[in-house]
């Protein structure tokens, strides 16, 4: 009895070391990247200003800081930010590592296939939001149907860079759908008749998902939940290839 208590313990302490090594690698990761990003950050910020030169005045302004510190914390800002897209598929190979600590030779298969799928995922979701959704909103926002062209457009700074790296942060985090869908089908989680069964329920729920991080226009919207879609039925189609996800 002791010896199985001293086991159990032993085994908790392992899990609790793990992850704290993991936290601390991940974190790691991140500072080094919101480092390196800090250090290219005159090449971060001209590729964040690209959507708002439709905007430029006579003098070739769009943006305007309305603070003496407003610079500085949009430096650290865009950063930690970019740190964090940049080093997605790092943080999901360590949550994954944790979830599954003992893995067999498939599992180590799904496991290099499933970070290389998430680093695709994360530069589609990157540049998909960039050079499609962005646009779309920066002008919807702007146009004269709202801000009359006999009135001036002031805009911040600080809170519009941000909102454009906030939002590429939160489509490649949503691009990562199908690798978690798909890691918990692996697992027996969930079963793939599950998800067709509620996926009507789910593309409503992406829909509204999409009408709450875009401006109230349909293409916005449109173009982020249809992606969404298309990823969920994608998981379900993968997963039926390889096996994963059966009813029990």
């Amino acid at each position: 009895m002791n010896e199985c208590r001293e086991k159990r313990e032993l085994t908790l302490i392992d899990h609790i070391r793990e992850l704290r090594s993991r936290i601390i690698w991940s974190l790691g990761t991140v500072i080094g990247t919101s480092v390196l990003a800090y250090w290219f950050y005159e090449n971060i910020l001209n590729v964040l200003y690209r959507p708002f030169q439709i905007l430029e005045n006579g003098q070739g302004t769009a943006l305007y800081a309305t603070s003496l510190f407003e610079g500085f914390a949009v430096r650290i800002k865009i950063s930690i930010l970019a740190g964090v897209i940049l080093t997605l598929p790092v943080i999901l190979y360590h949550i994954l590592k944790f979830v599954i600590p003992a893995l067999n030779s498939p599992e180590r298969r799904f496991l290099g296939w499933g970070i290389s799928a998430s680093a695709a995922l994360v530069v589609g979701g990157a540049v998909y939001s960039y050079y499609w959704i962005v646009p779309l909103c920066v002008k919807f926002m702007t146009d004269s149907e709202f801000i009359p062209k006999q009135v001036g457009v002031l805009l911040s700074f600080e809170q519009n860079i941000f909102y454009i790296l906030q939002f590429i942060l939160v489509m490649t985090l949503v691009f990562q759908l199908p690798i978690v869908l798909l890691a918990l089908m692996a697992m027996g989680i969930l079963s793939r008749k599950a998800l067709l069964r509620s996926g009507r329920y789910l593309v409503v729920v992406f829909f509204i998902g999409a009408a709450l991080i875009t401006p109230p226009d349909v293409v916005s919207q449109v173009a982020v939940a249809v992606p969404l879609v298309g990823l969920f039925y994608l998981s379900i189609w993968v997963a039926k290839v390889f096996g994963w996800g059966r009813s029990e």
